[in-house]
């Protein structure tokens, strides 16, 4: 009864402030107590009780009233910091102020001219609380950190009650930052979030606490716990409302705009202890100071907290019991995708950590199952860059590719085929799986998912059957006519997989017996490819063979055997999603670097292969793979093929061209002048496809395979495999070219495609109370599938 009449004097009070038409005066105490003093009301009751019409219409017709609410409100948190709280009503106060303004701010946001009146000067404002504000100060503040971890050895008593006034006071502060979400998106806004950097600055001087707090709390957190059935239907757990507010306080407040630190963030860490360690001396870092203590974060002890704490969470949804939903599952995952992502952008250090050992497979195994679940679902399409945006991070280091190899012994429950392989299998199979079998949205990451499977391509020592067929049945598909000559930028996709089938032969031809039978026994797609239709009307033609845009999703598919799982099914109808920029394009966001002798990556400008010669130059030039020339593979190759070995000179070359003896299908044709206007038809990429070391793998082992199985009689292919694994195509095959990998480079584009995604994330996750709800987002669209 008691809970109902507070309700109704809340509600009261609501009513007399809409319904005013003169100024209340601030010090008229009486009116203004009314909303936080011998109120007990929850947030669900202060968003129910205070509707948004009636905030837009004190906004519009009593700004006065409007802007006194909050700053009374403001002013009795500052009292309450100064005082300590020692009192439960004074603590409730501060919990019912936090609410009110966690209703109002999203109001005073989305109108342009409200959105300077926290940075204004209030006529009038006294200065209660100032004594009590300086005793309190000289507080330490470093010594109450929240949680056991990076810099902080003490686990302080777990405390429900502090955890839920904790939660309160994040969520307004996530309100505040949230100001963001009502500006449009361009990447050429240069302007700063002003309560980011000033929560982030050395005004702040709890910053490193605070950053302190936040992480520990978020990297501690084990929401199994010691493991016992169905614990979480028997207990609240607070702590897990906790993490998640810190999560995503922690996503919004690392962002960095460049500049330098000032001298008052080196102070803050001298005075408080770095976070790792202070054993060196640094120079200054980013102006935010959440990005610098990331940034020098260090301590092999540290780092493996941080990485520990993130994987635990990772794979939370991959925990399997013998008894159904009896185990705990977050539901924070993708805040975690882009905490993750922070650290490895922010901290070179760590992201060498996390590719120094195998640890790095406890991150890469809860990606893949998010990517392949999410697949057929266009409200996580998100969710499916964010995983790829952290896979081609990764896959621009060396160690990433290398750590692939190691046996993949854990089985998820993921409805992908049953085989026996490495984590790079495991890793083409999602792969394959979501270019076949997601939806159209995701069309534009297939240059980031082919470009990541390139990158990792010259370390994987053996690739399994079943992965190797998958790839050469995304280049059948990806190389069909009317695919090809559908879209100007397609061939991007072929060229991709070429290289990656080049690399492996060049680099790890040894222990991949199972693509090289894969090769062989498609080899008719090479051959076409090696004769595309080059004028308009066979172009035409192929593209009235086209039954719908996209990848074939069907054809060729073969026949598998999958786990025991629940197939990745779409968002089902009403479900929400946010809006999101245009993908980048991977030109953009990759910047070509070149593997040395000594292992050090060399950035280099590489031409882009689509382009038409220069006015002058010959198509016949070769372009440094080895020879014959790239030209000979066209479709205007004229001329002969030998049936026996014989040396020619090409037209207009001192070197010869050498012919094994293979079936006509497969042998290479010197190529004539073709005539100026079938040139000009064709497109040049075709005279550009690097064919060059699959053809030569063709023709030495082709005649060798069939005439190995014509000698035996051979009708298993285990004989085959077996006979690929002890050959050799040592002195045979170009000189390897050298490998190129393509590294993640950050820009204003992508910098604005994850501030655009992050807010979406935290608007959709923050339901309870809806926070932004109905209000005028403009960074980006809440849309209803």
């Amino acid at each position: 009864m008691g809970n109902a009449d507070t309700k109704l004097h809340f509600r009261k009070a609501v009513i007399q402030l809409t319904t005013k038409t003169q100024p209340v005066e601030p010090s008229d105490d009486a009116f203004w107590d009314q909303f936080w003093a011998d109120t007990c009301t929850t947030v669900q009751d202060v968003f129910a009780l205070v509707p948004a019409a009636e905030i837009r219409a004190v906004r519009e017709e009593s700004p006065s009233n409007l802007a006194t609410l909050c700053y009374k409100a403001v002013e009795r948190l500052v009292q309450a910091a100064g005082c300590g709280c020692p009192s439960d009503s004074e603590r409730q106060v501060v919990l019912n102020c936090s609410r009110l303004l966690t209703r109002v701010l999203p109001y005073i946001f989305e109108d342009a001219d409200w959105r300077g009146f926290f940075w204004s000067t209030v006529p009038g404002a006294g200065a209660s609380g100032d004594s009590a504000a300086e005793d309190i100060g000289s507080i330490d503040s470093c010594e109450y950190i929240w949680e056991a971890g990076v810099g902080f050895a003490q686990s302080p008593p777990l405390n429900y009650v502090h955890d839920l006034n904790r939660t309160e006071l994040l969520k307004l502060l996530l309100t505040c930052l949230s100001e963001a979400m009502y500006l449009p998106p361009s990447s050429e806004r240069r302007s700063l979030n002003p309560w980011v950097s000033f929560f982030c600055s050395s005004e702040n001087r709890h910053a490193l606490p605070l950053f302190t707090s936040l992480l520990n709390v978020v990297c501690a957190y084990d929401p199994v716990g010691y493991g016992i059935p169905y614990n979480h239907l028997l207990f609240s757990d607070q702590r897990e409302q906790l993490v998640e507010q810190a999560v995503q306080i922690l996503i919004v407040s690392l962002e960095h705009e460049g500049g330098s630190a000032a001298s008052a963030a080196l102070r803050a860490l001298d005075s408080c202890g770095s976070p790792s360690g202070g054993e060196e001396q640094e120079p200054a870092g980013p102006d935010n100071l959440f990005v610098n203590y990331l940034s020098r974060i260090h301590r092999e002890e540290d780092l493996s907290f941080i990485l520990k704490g993130l994987a635990r969470l990772m794979n939370n949804p991959l925990v399997q019991t013998y008894l159904p939903h009896s185990a705990k599952k977050i539901q924070f995952h993708q805040e975690l995708l882009i905490l993750f992502w922070k650290f490895c952008d922010y901290n070179k250090k760590f992201l060498f950590f996390v590719l120094k050992s195998s640890d790095v497979l406890d991150v890469l195994v809860p990606i893949l199952f998010s990517l392949n679940d999410a697949r057929a679902d266009q409200s996580r399409v998100g969710l499916m860059h964010i995983g790829v945006f952290i896979l081609l991070l990764l896959s621009g280091e060396r160690n990433f590719g290398v750590r692939l190899n190691k046996p993949y012994a854990l089985r998820v429950p993921m409805d992908i085929a049953v085989f026996t392989g490495t984590h790079a299998d495991l890793l083409v199979l999602i792969f394959h799986k979501i270019i076949t079998g997601g939806h159209q949205r995701l069309q534009p990451l297939f240059d980031c998912l082919l470009t990541i499977i390139v990158n990792i391509s010259p370390y994987l020592k053996s690739l399994s059957m079943l992965a190797a067929n998958k790839l050469l049945h995304l280049l059948e598909a990806f190389s069909t006519p009317w695919f090809l000559f559908s879209s100007p930028q397609n061939h991007h996709l072929v060229f991709f997989l070429l290289e990656v089938f080049n690399n492996i032969i060049q680099y790890q031809f040894d222990g991949n017996c199972n693509l090289v039978y894969a090769i062989i026994r498609k080899r008719n797609v090479f051959h076409q490819l090696a004769n595309l239709p080059s004028d308009g009307a066979s172009i035409q033609r192929a593209l009235q063979r086209k039954k719908k845009p996209g990848v074939s999703r069907s054809n060729s598919a073969e026949a598998e055997s999958t786990d025991e799982s629940t197939p990745a099914v779409p968002a089902g109808p009403g479900s929400l999603k946010a809006s999101l920029e245009a993908t980048p394009e991977i030109d953009k966001i990759t910047e070509k670097s070149q593997v040395s002798l000594d292992g050090t990556m060399i950035t280099v400008a590489e031409p882009d292969s689509a382009q038409p010669p220069a006015a002058g130059e010959s198509i016949l030039e070769g372009d440094g793979e080895g020879w014959p020339p790239q030209a000979a593979r066209s479709r205007l190759a004229r001329g002969w093929s030998s049936g026996t070995r014989s040396a020619r000179t090409d037209w207009g070359s001192r070197r010869p061209l050498y012919f094994m003896s293979l079936p006509s299908a497969f042998a290479l044709r010197p190529l004539g002048h073709p005539p100026g206007p079938l040139l000009s038809q064709m497109s040049f990429w075709e005279i550009k496809l690097p064919l060059q070391t699959i053809m030569r793998l063709l023709q030495v082992l082709v005649p060798q395979v069939e005439k190995i199985c014509i000698d035996k009689g051979l009708t298993d292919e285990s004989e085959i495999l077996k006979f690929l694994q002890h050959g050799t195509l040592v002195g045979l095959l170009p000189v390897p070219h050298p490998i190129l990998i393509r590294k993640y480079q950050a820009n204003a584009g992508t910098a604005m495609w994850f501030r655009t995604y992050m807010w979406g994330v935290i608007y959709l996750r923050n339901v309870d109370p809806p926070i932004w709800y109905d209000t005028d987002i403009r960074l980006f669209e809440i849309q209803r599938i």
